[in-house]
């Protein structure tokens, strides 16, 4: 019963990810009004060039990813209150012993960058013993860097079969997951970019709803149809 309502719940979901994907695109488009491009957005999309030129050319690094990914697991085991132990890493995959698990706990690496993370906390760490931030456009590319190998390391990764992702059906779990992914991205353009908060919670109350409306209108219309074809 309990796979089959997450069924349901994944499907009810589908139109959100088509919702947030077109209040990413306003809210880019929101974010970029004045034409202008700065040295940071340059850098940012140079770290993001250069790791899918180097995933191109060079090996993965598999025990990279999989450390991070069970380090992932257990930092937001800690959030909700589980004790982490065990951590286990190796080419062919890891593990990580929690006291208690959940959704986000289990699907966390699949839509929380951690490399990306720990860039953002030491940058905030330098940032509390030198203003302004030095070497601003490094940082960024580290950013780009670090979110494009979470980005191709998580496509690769599930494109196999995951038992964290079998764990609560896969409908449901790509849905969490992609809306996870985009609603970092979103909080991170409402932080570095002169789009606001308030701004980014317009467009996606105007989306959401959008998509949610036009799903509704179109399987009403669909029934009808239907109905029309029996009658006669």
């Amino acid at each position: 019963m309990a796979n089959f309502l997450r069924l349901l719940t994944g499907i009810a979901l589908l139109p959100a990810c088509w919702g947030v994907v077109r209040a990413f695109l306003d809210s880019v488009y929101h974010a970029t009004s004045d034409n202008s491009v700065s040295t940071e957005t340059i850098a940012l999309l140079g770290g993001i060039a250069a790791f899918t030129l180097c995933w191109m050319a060079l090996a993965h690094p598999v025990k990279t990813y999989v450390l991070g990914h069970e380090l992932t697991h257990a930092l937001w085991g800690l959030l909700f209150g589980a004790r982490p132990s065990d951590v286990r890493v190796s080419e062919n995959g890891g593990s990580v012993r929690l006291t208690k698990s959940n959704l986000l706990i289990t699907l966390a690496p699949y839509f929380f960058p951690f490399y990306t993370f720990v860039v953002i906390v030491a940058a905030l760490i330098t940032y509390a013993f030198l203003r302004p931030l030095p070497y601003l456009p490094l940082w960024m590319f580290l950013i780009g860097f670090t979110w494009a190998f979470h980005v191709l390391f998580t496509l690769q990764t599930l494109s196999h079969r995951q038992p964290d992702v079998k764990l609560y059906g896969r409908i449901f779990s790509w849905a969490v997951i992609f809306l996870g992914n985009v609603a970092i991205v979103l909080v991170w353009l409402a932080v570095t970019t002169p789009l606001t908060f308030s701004e980014l919670g317009g467009i996606l109350v105007h989306r959401l709803g959008s998509a949610y409306v036009g799903t509704a209108s179109a399987i009403w219309n669909a029934g009808v149809y239907v109905f029309s074809l029996f009658k006669k």
